[in-house]
């Protein structure tokens, strides 16, 4: 998007007529007050950089901040089991809403229902199988149907970060309208 608004900036020089500069001939007042007018329509370079700099402020969520979590034991008489139900820190809480993106490793949870994970170990260390805890997958809830995705394929991912502190079906962290994405 950076570049777009570059682009943008470019052409909006290239079309302005400044032939009159290039010669030495003279410059009817009407010429100038047309200049004036037009110069005041464009956006200053500042806002065009602003504004490009706006579109693409996309988060990188890091393993490390998804740490920012406790857990406890809760009974669950529907389930009757306990389950970690997640006290969220104020670094995961500030994030929630925000557009992000974070790498890791896929798990398919399950292929017929496209659902998977993204993870910060490798499956055999994975919250699943391994000793890792809930805050190290995000669920990936797509945007529109995917292609199937291999275990431990290592990729990046980006959508909308959400928290999720009751719905013992669901992951803790989700990761919601998401695509992959190249930073």
């Amino acid at each position: 998007m950076k570049y777009t608004a570059v682009v943008m900036a470019i052409i909006t020089v290239a079309a302005l007529n400044l032939s009159t500069s290039c010669a030495p001939a003279p410059v009817a007042s009407t010429d100038i007050a047309d200049v004036a007018r037009y110069r005041t329509t464009l956006p200053s370079v500042e806002e065009t950089f602003a504004s490009a700099e706006s579109e693409d402020a996309l988060k990188e969520l890091t393993w490390k901040q998804l740490t920012d979590v406790d857990f406890r034991d809760v009974y669950v008489e529907e389930l009757d089991a306990y389950y970690w139900k997640p006290t969220f820190g104020e670094s995961v809480k500030a994030l929630e809403g925000q557009e992000v993106y974070i790498t890791g490793y896929i798990i398919p949870v399950d292929y017929d229902e496209d659902f998977y994970v993204v993870s910060r170990y490798p499956f055999a260390n994975c919250f699943f199988c391994g000793g890792a805890g809930p805050e190290s997958v995000v669920d990936l809830r797509f945007k529109s149907k995917t292609r199937k995705y291999e275990t431990d394929e290592r990729l990046t991912f980006k959508g909308t970060f959400k928290l999720n502190a009751d719905d013992v079906y669901q992951m803790n962290y989700i990761l919601d309208g998401c695509t992959e994405y190249r930073p």
